[in-house]
């Protein structure tokens, strides 16, 4: 499962410069367009991942890191681990 999850992490690094790249300089017709698309979309998925794991986030030390790892790395930062019990209690 951590294969799985440092993959995804590596796949959202190399990713994230493209769709920058892509803003800076536009690549081809479609090639531009279809990145943008791909990239507003997983931007707002992880936009909802962040609103809907919010509370898992609270109990960290550092909120405003593990929010911006959310951001980049959505649910490979997160994991596919249950919750604790003390975060299924509040819940």
């Amino acid at each position: 499962m951590t294969v799985f999850l440092g993959l995804g992490k590596v796949a959202a690094l190399l990713f994230w410069p493209l769709v920058l790249a892509n803003l800076i300089d536009p690549f081809a017709h479609p090639f531009g367009l279809l990145l943008n698309a791909a990239g507003a979309v997983l931007f707002f998925i992880h936009l909802l991942e962040l609103a809907w794991f919010g509370v898992r986030l609270k109990g960290r030390p550092r909120v405003a890191l593990e929010c911006l790892q959310v951001l980049v790395f959505g649910i490979f930062h997160l994991g596919l681990q249950r919750p604790s019990v003390k975060e299924a209690r509040h819940a």
